[in-house]
């Protein structure tokens, strides 16, 4: 009976997961308004009830997108006890990784632009999702210009800003021209010119 619960539960799980990855395509492919629970249903192959059973809601599949987004990336934009130098270089290694994920950062690119309207269920987790990367991205610049490798008259909260308006525009680039744009290249020498050692 246990057996049989467990691989229940797992199979549960793999169905969640499906669902999650074919709302991750289909939202970054035509928004999260354009998107229907009734056609990511038809692309997992499952029923319109089916899917209710995993997501009651289109906003609580909309979290579990975002959530699974954010558990991918947690690791590279958190700076915890990592001297700036090294946040630096981790910051420019997402942008190669995003280079790898292009559905990840369609979706991205959609959402954030539809989550400017305070109607949008997705809004406070972008205000806050903004907020925390420039944060993280101030304390690594703090931290580099504590350490001596910050080029003079940088300033890190401009500087933060700077680099997070920089990464979201590049990421429109390199969709616009169907990943011709070498992000990463781009971001690499904006960080680079600020910095006095080798990133």
């Amino acid at each position: 009976m246990a057996d049989g619960v467990q691989h229940g539960y797992e199979k549960g799980r793999a169905k969640r997961r499906e669902i999650i990855d074919c709302a991750m395509t289909l939202f970054g492919e035509v928004g999260y308004r354009g998107a229907s629970l009734r056609e990511i249903a038809a692309r997992c192959g499952i029923s319109h009830p089916g899917l209710l059973h995993h997501f009651p809601t289109k906003e609580s599949l909309l979290l579990a997108v975002l959530t699974q987004r954010d558990e991918v990336d947690g690791e590279w934009l958190s700076s915890e006890g990592a001297s700036g130098l090294d946040a630096l270089r981790r910051f420019v290694g997402l942008v190669s990784l995003n280079a790898t994920r292009r559905g990840i950062v369609e979706l991205f690119a959609v959402l954030s632009a539809e989550a400017t309207s305070a109607a949008h269920p997705a809004h406070a987790y972008f205000v806050e999702r903004y907020r925390a990367s420039v944060r993280s991205f101030e304390l690594a610049y703090t931290r580099a210009r504590d350490e001596g490798v910050l080029r003079p008259g940088i300033d890190p909260g401009t500087a933060a800003r700077q680099l997070v308006a920089l990464m979201d525009g590049m990421q429109v680039q390199w969709l616009l021209d169907d990943g011709a744009t070498d992000m990463a290249g781009v971001v690499r020498a904006h960080v680079q010119a600020q910095l006095t050692v080798p990133l």
